[in-house]
């Protein structure tokens, strides 16, 4: 079964659900019996012998005798009681659990990178990066520049041969001209973005020239808070929402020199590419959405709207927009980069990271935004800094491949007819095969892509070694990004504000946060545990190779952002004229129904914080293929 993020985190839920939380469901039903009497909420509601047993067989324990039911009610009074001095609190989305997630597994004291592998060197070449050419000239319209990598951009800014007002200029002119088409704003930041780019041109011509990304525009994914502009993100009840500090990676591309000149959309609290304006739209086919959930990054990043793009991941929201939309997204090792200012949905996975037009380009913004700030608590004591050496020699990394994700689909078992079965069931579990059969087709025509990927590999002279993922039930841990979520959203459910969401279906943010409440405490912390085991085996296959290539899809998504792992996910080709046609109706949920002329996307892995190793070797087959040079089509 082909998996999807937001099918699979609701059947996580679901399950559970198995064993939700037994004080909570008892206040509940206790408060449920009394309303609308039960007005007094100074006083606890009444807790019968028959609700413990309903909220018993919900829970999947008991039965209970008459005097341990008796001794749960005296006792679960005094814990909701906890419950609601706690809720009194109204904490901040930005105030972070008193506990922090580190990926790495535990080493010995005198341990040292595989390899003596330093994680913080890479290259910087005076034109920022390999291929570059110092003759280069500036076209005769600006707007030629559109498409043009930061390493080029770059390399006209520093010898003045174009001017960051010119550039910011025309990338606030196209926003404003295909937004309309794609809906990829929701604030423009233009009065700061022409006094930064007027700064910038200033600062070079007097030979103050900050580095790679100095008078670059960019677009940061409205999650990011920017003083003296809305953080909206991108849901409906937070339109008006303002902060009075940028957030930490704001502040560093400002001391790098860029330039903001766009809040770029995401679906509605991090979910999917819906926001409370519309949804945003794949450049490559308009009339699907760019996927989610750093939606605008991704759309603005492949139109040629800006130079660059923060996006975010949690569970895909990086790797699925790249994927549609065509660009490379670079998803940096769990703690790398500091999230302070930016909202948080899960303490525990959320990443910061860049979305460029180049490999290379990934890695200069993320030697800008990388390091602690003092402030996230999970921000590890790590920079990615660009230093003159020479790139490691890729030539000489271990690389390995997820055999079994390329290896020929599985036959498709499609659902039998039932003794006895009524028509409208025959229909729906006829519509359901026939989901199925379309799905597999377009899966058996991506699967070529990827394949020809590891031909190509081969013909570069790399040696594949196959290993496997630990199997282990990614799935059910995936339920700790629910209750992390559905906590640092409590108010929202609490006072009822989750009404205000644009999306209100059974996969959406308010069943989810719902639901998310029956989550018992026992059980999340064993999911924590099944996850540290998790690290401990993923990390194990990296003493094994340096790299590991793997479709952007299903399980290898959901494991590697519980293990903190970076991830490059790069386009991989165009689908041809013959490809499976899209369905009439996208649900945002499948990265593959893109149909003919949209892209493919391919994912290289690597060791934590190995983030040079994996720049190098992916530079290297994007060097090799060119499919990030291909663009949409928009007029």
């Amino acid at each position: 079964m082909t998996l999807n993020r937001r099918g699979f985190l609701n059947a996580c839920a679901k399950a559970g659900i198995a064993s939700p939380l037994f004080p909570g469901v008892l206040f509940t039903l206790a408060t449920q019996a009394q309303e609308p009497a039960y007005t007094d909420q100074s006083k606890p509601p009444v807790i019968t012998p028959e609700m413990i047993d309903q909220a018993g067989i919900i829970a999947g324990i008991g039965p209970f005798t008459a005097d341990q039911k008796q001794m749960m009610i005296d006792g679960l009074v005094d814990q909701n009681g906890s419950i609601k001095a706690i809720r009194k609190l109204a904490m901040p989305n930005s105030v972070q659990p008193a506990f922090a997630f580190h990926p790495l597994p535990a080493v010995p004291r005198d341990a040292k990178c595989a390899d003596d592998w330093d994680p913080n060197r890479y290259i910087n070449m005076d034109c920022g990066g390999p291929g570059c050419d110092p003759e280069i000239s500036a076209p005769t319209n600006v707007e030629e520049l559109a498409f043009a990598n930061v390493n080029k951009l770059g390399d006209l800014l520093r010898t003045r041969k174009i001017t960051s007002l010119a550039l910011t200029k025309m990338y606030l002119a196209r926003l404003k001209r295909y937004d309309p088409k794609l809906h990829f704003v929701i604030t423009l930041t233009e009065e700061r973005a022409l006094a930064q780019a007027k700064a910038a041109d200033a600062e070079i011509a007097a030979g103050h020239y900050r580095g790679p990304l100095h008078g670059i525009p960019w677009g940061a994914k409205d999650l990011l808070a920017v003083k003296g502009y809305p953080t909206t993100w991108g849901a409906g009840g937070f339109e008006k929402q303002t902060f009075d500090e940028d957030a930490t990676v704001v502040q560093r591309l400002d001391e790098a020199g860029a330039v903001l000149v766009a809040k770029l959309t995401l679906g509605a609290l991090a979910m999917g590419d819906k926001w409370f304006g519309g949804r945003t739209r794949n450049p490559w086919n308009p009339n699907q959405g760019s996927s989610g959930s750093s939606a605008g990054p991704g759309s603005a990043v492949s139109a040629g709207c800006v130079g660059f793009a923060i996006g975010s991941e949690t569970l895909g929201s990086i790797s699925s927009p790249s994927t549609r939309c065509g660009v490379t997204g670079l998803r940096p090792t769990f703690g790398l980069v500091p999230r302070t200012g930016a909202m948080a949905l899960s303490w525990t996975m959320d990443k910061l990271g860049p979305m460029c037009r180049s490999v290379n380009d990934t890695a200069l913004v993320l030697s800008a935004i990388s390091g602690p700030d003092g402030k996230d608590l999970s921000a590890a004591p790590i920079e990615f800094k660009m230093e003159p050496v020479l790139y490691p020699d890729w030539h000489k990394l271990r690389i390995g491949y997820f055999k079994s994700e390329f290896d020929p689909l599985p036959p498709l078992k499609l659902e039998d007819a039932k003794p006895g079965e009524s028509a409208d069931d025959k229909k729906k579990r006829e519509e359901r095969n026939e989901f199925q059969k379309a799905a597999r087709a377009r899966r058996q025509y991506d699967r070529r892509y990827e394949q020809a990927a590891l031909d190509k590999l081969r013909a570069m002279g790399v040696d594949l070694i196959p290993v496997e993922l630990p199997k282990l039930p990614w799935g059910a841990m995936s339920a700790l990004l629910g209750a992390e979520a559905a906590a640092a959203f409590d108010e929202l459910t609490l006072t009822g504000r989750d009404k205000l969401l644009t999306e209100q279906g059974v996969e959406d943010w308010p069943n989810a946060f719902r639901t998310a409440r029956f989550y018992p405490a026992v059980d999340y912390i064993q999911a924590n545990r099944a996850r540290s085991l998790g690290v401990q085996q993923m990390s194990a296959l990296f003493n094994q190779v340096d790299i590991i290539v793997t479709p952007s899809t299903d399980t290898q998504l959901i494991a590697t952002n519980l293990t903190g792992h970076p991830a490059l996910i790069l386009p991989n080709g165009l689908r041809g004229d013959d490809a499976p046609k899209p369905p009439e109706i996208d649900d945002g949920d499948h990265d593959d129904i893109g149909g003919p002329g949209t892209p493919v996307s391919l994912t290289f892995l690597a060791g934590h914080y190995q983030e040079a190793k994996l720049v190098a070797f992916a530079s290297a087959y994007q060097e090799a293929t060119g499919f990030n040079k291909l663009h949409p089509r928009l007029d």
